[in-house]
């Protein structure tokens, strides 16, 4: 099978990922193998290929927004169906036996295993997962639609919830990149007003597109105080910032799984309650919760399609912040149509 491979971290403009010929992996007991259609790209790829996060595993096959279709099953594993269209994201496996995966939250399990970092993922014409952990795909998108939803999506919608985001609320997204134009669309499907906070003038115009009650700069005035936040750019100086929008008693919460460090602030900004907060992965209950709703609304996922050949270049545009909304890889594009 064909797969893109990260032989060792280095800057995306030095296009690190090499296309080697790999055996096709064969699932194990409890796994499924998945013939891919597309993988979606993220800044947590970024972060990978270019090491901020640090290597977990040599040559890895990097992406975790994973669609295709069930192509067999390991031993005893019945369901989903051969021929099912699947999701796979960036939780792989929790250990389902610590106080963490007791009380709900596998996200944080100390042995979590994630797909593209520990174990190989999407860019790649086949990878298996454990059946426990993909998610069927709800009809309502098409392959290319659905990729940017199982991670950017489900993390976008887990922020919204640690943020303590209320109907009606008056809501800050700080960045505008694929997760938050799908938050943005969850929030106005809550009756929030959303506010985003972007430089970009085609995000800004995403932005209004999709409802959004106010966008500038964050060292712009806002019409009123924001009552919950998302920080989606990867920027210390962003977070410090979004917290002079945020009321007393507000959240904020930092979306992101890589943040240069944070400068030192005043602390009246954090002063009168405020609560500044990390998000850490995802549960697949969140997926679960999240597909549904994205169904019911329903969400406008906005892509960039490109080539699985391209995934160099996609990953500078990443960089350079020039994606308009998510950025897919099709890896099988006779496939990636189908619902």
């Amino acid at each position: 099978m064909r797969a893109l491979i990260l032989p060792h971290p280095a800057p995306a403009e030095a296009g690190p990922l090499r296309e080697v010929e790999r055996a096709v992996p064969q699932p194990r007991a409890a796994e499924v193998l998945v013939r891919v259609e597309v993988c979606g790209v993220c800044h947590t790829d970024l972060h990978i290929v270019e090491g901020d996060l640090s290597p977990r595993r040599a040559e890895i096959i990097p992406g975790h927004q994973v669609v295709g279709r069930v192509e067999s099953h390991g031993p005893d594993v019945t369901a989903p169906a051969v021929g099912a269209r699947v999701g796979v994201a960036w939780l792989h496996q929790a250990c389902g036996r610590c106080a963490f995966c007791r009380n709900g939250l596998e996200n944080l399990c100390p042995e979590a295993i994630f797909t593209g970092y520990d174990v190989d993922g999407g860019f790649a014409d086949y990878l298996v997962a454990p059946a426990a952990f993909v998610y069927p795909i709800p009809e309502t998108f098409s392959s290319v639609q659905a990729a940017p939803l199982l991670c950017a999506g489900i993390i976008g919608y887990r922020a919204l919830r640690i943020a303590q985001v209320s109907p009606g609320d008056r809501v800050g997204l700080f960045g505008f990149g694929a997760s938050a134009h799908l938050a943005l669309q969850v929030a106005r499907h809550w009756g929030c007003e959303v506010d985003v906070f972007t430089r970009s003038k085609a995000h800004r115009a995403l932005a209004h597109d999709l409802g959004a009650s106010w966008v500038g700069g964050v060292e712009e005035q806002t019409p009123r105080p924001i009552d919950a936040g998302v920080v989606f750019a990867p920027s210390g100086r962003v977070a410090v910032g979004a917290l002079r929008h945020l009321r007393p008693g507000g959240t904020l919460a930092i979306n992101a799984i890589h943040l240069d460090q944070i400068p030192a602030f005043d602390y009246a900004w954090l002063y009168g309650e405020r609560g500044l907060r990390s998000v850490s992965n995802s549960t697949r209950a969140d997926g679960r919760e999240f597909l549904a709703l994205a169904a019911a609304i329903p969400l406008r996922p906005h892509v960039e399609a490109w080539p699985m050949t391209e995934a160099n270049h996609v990953l500078q545009r990443v960089k350079r912040g020039e994606v308009n909304g998510a950025a897919v890889l099709e890896i099988a594009p006779a496939l990636r149509t189908a619902p």
